[in-house]
């Protein structure tokens, strides 16, 4: 039925790949992910999807903000590799809470209502304390599904599901049926859609939810108090762009612009400092040095800066001090040569002087 769809979920596929998942048997939980995903209304303002891999450690293979169409995420998941040793089913969810379920990575604000839901897939026994950390993300308002195969052990599925335990907790055989229970998945995420059925008084976006809806708008615009309608917000408001340094607001879109010494980048958001030092972009007479996003001007060898901190003078390099001749000091353009008093000869040092006699 087209006007029945999943109601958006953020949904989190936890899937033990440890010993003694065989490579076949993982393939099937492939497999079984790849039809979950078929059957859910997936896009950025409906269902999300994260998968996340687990065995002794835990690998999240992809989080909810990285694909919103479901041949990319199918082709994510057909690359999935197993973990091996080990079943730390409560790290893993531990990590869910920590590292998934986090607007960073994808999750919708809280204000969204949107369900946050896992799936756990398991065939054995968890090596760790899963009782306290399936609590724990209950109480955080994280609804769990315990899918038990083979092995798997009822009573951990039973610790870690959600209640009614009835309607979460799973078993099915072997992993060659798990395929299954992609119906009963569809069945209990599936309700009215309101908004396909357009009955809705939403003035820009409308989202499902259960058999109800609620609004939300477009990208640069806010819902009003009256939760139907919408109003452009100040795309350059701390928090909402993602420049680099200067947010520059643009008929309810943005770009991003840097301040002086620095260029935007090609991803057109960050900043990189430019060189002050490039011909014709500094006025030094002779030498730039760059100094952190600013510039100093020097001279060479043999001339001394002005106080105008810009242009140079040519210094007297026979000036005492500034030369290494015993005796006689010669200039010669920027550079000097020693020489001797009458009656003396220049040493091979080129420096000192010994008498002829």
């Amino acid at each position: 039925d087209a006007t029945c769809k999943n109601r958006p979920l953020d949904l989190v596929f936890i899937i033990d790949s440890s010993r003694s998942v065989r490579p076949e048997e993982f393939e099937k939980v492939k497999i079984f992910l790849s039809k979950m995903i078929d059957t859910l209304d997936i896009g950025e303002r409906t269902t999300r999807v994260a998968v996340m891999n687990y065995a002794s450690t835990v690998k999240v293979e992809f989080p909810l903000r990285t694909y919103f169409d479901k041949a990319s995420m199918k082709e994510a998941v057909s690359h999935i590799q197993p973990l091996s040793a080990g079943t730390m089913t409560g790290l893993a969810i531990q990590t869910a809470m920590d590292e998934v379920f986090t607007e960073e990575m994808g999750t919708r604000p809280a204000n969204f209502n949107i369900p946050k839901v896992v799936i756990v897939v398991t065939d054995g026994r968890p090596q760790d304390q899963v009782q306290d950390v399936a609590a724990s993300a209950r109480t955080a308002g994280i609804e769990i599904y315990a899918v038990g195969v083979d092995r798997a052990d009822m009573q951990s599925l039973r610790t870690m599901a959600s209640e009614p335990l009835d309607e979460h907790v799973f078993y099915v055989e072997t992993y060659g049926v798990i395929e299954k229970l992609t119906s009963k998945f569809r069945e209990t995420f599936c309700a009215a859609n309101t908004c396909t059925l357009g009955t809705h008084d939403c003035e820009q976006v409308c989202v499902s939810n259960g058999g109800s809806y609620l609004c939300d708008c477009y990208e640069g615009y806010t819902l009003n108090p009256d939760k139907r309608t919408c109003s452009v917000v100040d795309v350059c408001a701390p928090g909402r762009h993602e420049c680099d340094q200067i947010c520059v607001s643009n008929n309810g879109s943005y770009v991003c612009e840097c301040y002086e010494g620095y260029t935007l980048n090609p991803d057109k958001k960050t900043c990189s400092a430019t060189d002050l030092c490039a011909p014709g972009r500094h006025d030094c007479a002779q030498v730039c040095r760059r100094n952190d996003g600013s510039y100093s001007c020097d001279c060479f060898e043999g001339f001394t800066l002005n106080p105008d901190k810009k242009t140079c003078s040519a210094v007297d390099m026979c000036a005492p001090g500034r030369h290494d001749c015993e005796q006689v000091c010669v200039r010669d353009d920027l550079f000097y040569t020693c020489d001797c008093y009458q009656g003396y000869t220049l040493n091979p040092d080129k420096k000192t002087c010994s008498s002829k006699t």
